[in-house]
C-alpha cells in the first residue's frame, strides 16, 4: 500500500473499485462477547458478514484464557445456527495438557474441524508467558499434540513484522517452520499496513522451505489511535504517513472512508502479488469489513434466511 500523495492536504477519495481483479477468498475473526451489549454486537456482525460466504471464520480466546467458556459457546452457536466453517482459537495459557485436549475433543464432538493453535497472551498484568505446570510450553507442543489427536485442520499465527519477543525476522520464520513441521496446515499473519511487509515475509518463508498457505491478516482501521497502540504492543510497523492521513481525515470527518480506501488498496496490491485469501480482523464491527469486501467485488452469496 503506497501512501496517499500529500496526505496533509489531500482528502480521502472514494474507495477504489477492483472489478478487473478476481475477488479473493475471505475469512473473518470474531471475539466472544462478555456482556449483553457485546453479545448483540457479535450476532449483528455474524449476520452482516455471513452472507459474503467466508471460507472460514475464527473465534478468539481471551488473554490468559479468560473467555474459554464464552469462546466455546460462540463457536458452537456460529457453527450450528449460521452454517459457517468455524476455526476455534485454542491456547496453552492457564490449562493443563489434558484440559486443553479435552476442549479440542469437545469441538470435534460438535463438528468443528478447524483450530487456530496459539501459545496465547499471558494473563493481564503478567509481562511474559509462563507455562502451566502441567501444560504445553509452546505453540509447537500444542500443535504436535493436536496433530497426533487428529481430525482437525490446524491454522497458526505468523508475524510479518518481528514478534515483540523475537530478535529478528529470521527468528519469526524459524518459528513458523517449526509450527509447520509440527503439523500446521496454514498460517494467518498479524495485521500490517503495507503490502511489501507481507511480500518480504512470504519470500523469506518460501526460501526457508515453508510450503503451507500463508494468509495475510487485515485490520480495518475503525479507530486510528486505538489501532496505533495495538500495533505498538504486537510489533507491527506503523508508517509515519498514516498519522498524517488520519489526522487530515479526522478534520474532514472522513475516517471511515479513508479506512475503507486504504484497506481496499492494500488488499488489491496483495491480490496483484498473487494472494488468493485474505483474513479480516473485524473487532465485531462489521460495516468497514463489509464495505471493503464490496469494493473488492465480493457480494452476498446467500440470503440471511439461508445462513441464520
Amino acid at each position: 500500500m503506497k501512501p496517499p500523495q500529500n496526505p496533509k492536504t489531500t482528502p480521502p477519495q472514494d474507495p477504489p473499485r477492483t472489478a478487473t481483479q478476481k475477488p479473493p477468498r475471505i475469512s473473518f475473526e470474531f471475539f466472544p462477547p462478555q456482556t449483553l451489549e457485546a453479545s448483540f454486537r457479535l450476532w449483528d456482525t455474524v449476520r452482516t458478514l455471513a452472507p459474503l460466504g467466508p471460507s472460514f471464520v475464527s473465534v478468539t480466546y481471551g488473554a490468559g484464557g479468560t473467555t474459554r467458556k464464552l469462546t466455546h459457546e460462540a463457536v458452537e452457536t456460529i457453527h450450528k445456527h449460521y452454517g459457517l466453517n468455524v476455526a476455534a482459537h485454542l491456547t496453552c495459557v492457564n490449562a493443563s495438557r489434558d484440559e486443553t485436549l479435552e476442549i479440542a475433543r469437545s469441538y470435534k464432538q460438535i463438528g468443528v474441524k478447524e483450530i487456530v493453535a496459539l501459545r496465547g497472551d499471558p494473563p493481564k498484568g503478567e509481562g511474559r508467558f509462563t507455562p502451566h505446570p502441567e501444560g504445553f510450553a509452546s505453540s509447537v507442543e500444542l500443535i504436535e499434540a493436536l496433530a497426533e489427536e487428529g481430525g482437525f485442520h490446524l491454522r497458526v499465527g505468523a508475524y510479518p513484522d518481528p514478534h515483540p519477543e523475537s530478535s529478528s525476522m529470521e527468528e519469526n520464520v524459524a518459528w513458523l517452520r517449526r509450527k509447520v513441521e509440527a503439523g500446521a496446515g496454514s498460517a494467518i499473519t498479524q495485521f500490517f499496513f503495507e503490502a511489501e511487509t507481507f511480500f518480504r515475509f512470504r519470500d523469506a518463508c518460501e526460501a526457508a522451505g515453508i510450503d503451507v498457505p500463508i494468509i495475510p491478516g487485515l485490520l480495518p482501521i475503525e479507530n486510528w489511535k486505538g489501532v496505533r497502540k495495538f500495533a505498538k504492543r504486537c510489533g507491527a510497523h506503523v508508517p509515519d504517513w498514516l498519522d498524517d492521513a488520519f489526522a487530515k481525515a479526522a478534520r474532514d470527518g472522513r475516517e471511515d472512508l479513508l479506512a475503507v480506501t486504504l484497506a481496499t488498496e492494500l488488499a488489491s496490491e496483495l491480490i496483484e502479488g498473487g494472494v488468493e485469501d485474505i483474513h479480516f480482523y473485524t473487532l465485531n464491527k462489521p460495516h468497514l469489513t463489509r464495505d471493503i469486501a464490496h469494493a473488492l467485488g465480493i457480494t452476498a452469496k446467500a440470503d440471511l434466511n439461508q445462513v441464520a
